[in-house]
């Protein structure tokens, strides 16, 4: 234990929220798949074993990937976003369709499924990392600067969109943010706002159009969001089923929750393992729980911003902000939806939702944050043993070191 703490290097509190995330996904999963492990005609432990051994491996991902120098993966950025656009188109046409959208690709022999959309987050907040690290002598003009960081953006956005329309929205919303820190300009930002209305107009016209697509999805989730009307009873009814049972989730938990494995909505609640976890851990652990998990990833947040602070180089500092600002943003978006501030989207909620592929891409980006709080540490303690040694030496020679 204590070689495994010896080697553990970076930010002591990142990993300790990861660690805690870990824990409560076991728990929270472990007690709300009960009725679907009887559906699915499996051991009650069979999703808890399988969720454990995907956050081990995500743990494992974390441990070697902050092991790795954050100046290898400018090279590696490059690679990795070519990849994901072909992947991303194979992806569109030819996707695995689950909950009513190709959003999975299968892959052969090991028979493994996995968004592709994870990958292309993180490969375009790695790709422009670099971009915005190497571009900063001419970021505030239009066509030497903005435009070379605005073409990965708006086309990895337009391939995941037509499936996962949560996901390009994120990616535009959270990209805009990195293009401020970046030191673009506000109207540019701007003209990339309104390069994605348009995009999405365009989308939603050519799916009503053609009939291909998930137009007809988006208006549902937003009419039911709505509350519409016109709707009869029962259309309404099941529309908004899925949000009525996470609104009884939440009012049964209370202040403190019913406690662990105790709530009842859970064997109502769809998808309540993944999209809708959030509400059963407020109605096992209370207002109290709900608080926690916001606090924990701000706590995440804030100290990736740290980070970003102390970097002294570019690379790295947009590395540490981009990835934390999207992975904590996607977090509030699960909670949000859970808590009936936006429309359902079918994001999950990172790192303890119930997943594989997804959780293992986070892991990715994780390690990547603490890879560069590990090296930052290194290079700023360097300066400091150099002088002490000095020190040393001087008070050696004067006959002045200790005894």
């Amino acid at each position: 234990m204590w070689a495994i703490k010896k080697n553990i290097k970076g930010d002591s509190v990142l990993w300790t929220v990861v660690v805690i995330l870990s824990l409560v996904s076991l728990m929270a999963v472990y007690s709300s798949t009960f009725s679907l492990a009887y559906r699915s005609e499996k051991n009650a432990l069979h999703f808890l074993v399988k969720q454990w051994m995907v956050l081990i491996m995500g743990l494992a991902i974390i441990y070697f990937v902050h092991k790795i120098n954050y100046r290898k993966f400018a090279g590696v950025a490059v690679l990795l976003y070519i990849i994901s656009i072909p992947l991303l188109l194979y992806t569109l046409f030819f996707g695995t369709t689950l909950n009513e959208g190709s959003r999975w690709i299968k892959l052969p022999v090991i028979n493994l499924t996995f968004q592709t959309s994870d990958m292309a987050k993180l490969a375009l907040f790695m790709f422009l990392a670099r971009l915005l690290s190497t571009k900063q002598h001419v970021i505030q003009q239009f066509n030497k600067g903005f435009l070379k960081v605005l073409f990965p953006v708006i086309l990895t956005c337009i391939l995941i969109a037509p499936a996962n329309l949560s996901t390009a929205l994120m990616l535009g919303f959270t990209c805009c943010i990195l293009f401020f820190i970046g030191r673009v300009q506000v109207k540019h930002i701007l003209f990339l706002a309104l390069m994605g209305i348009l995009s999405i107009g365009a989308i939603y016209t050519f799916s009503k159009i053609t009939g291909k697509g998930r137009a007809a999805t988006w208006e549902k989730r937003v009419n039911s969001f709505l509350g519409d009307e016109q709707k009869s009873p029962e259309d309404k009814r099941d529309d908004e089923f899925q949000i009525t049972q996470a609104k009884i989730a939440i009012a049964s938990g209370g202040l403190i929750g019913q406690g662990p494995g105790n709530s009842e909505a859970k064997d109502y609640l769809p998808h309540g393992y993944s999209d809708f976890i959030y509400a059963n851990i407020i109605a096992e652990y209370g207002l109290v729980g709900g608080a926690a998990m916001v606090f924990l990833y701000l706590l995440f947040l804030w100290r990736s911003i740290l980070i970003f602070k102390r970097c002294p180089y570019a690379f790295g500092a947009f590395l540490a902000v981009g990835l934390s600002i999207t992975l904590v943003f996607q977090a509030m978006l699960n909670m949000a939806v859970n808590v009936h501030l936006v429309p359902v989207t079918g994001l999950t909620l990172p790192l303890v939702s119930m997943g594989g592929s997804s959780i293992w891409f986070t892991s990715f980006a994780i390690g990547i944050i603490l890879s560069v709080s590990r090296f930052v540490d290194e290079e700023m303690e360097s300066p400091k043993k150099k002088t002490a040694r000095i020190n040393t030496d001087k008070n050696n020679q004067s006959g002045l070191a200790p005894a």
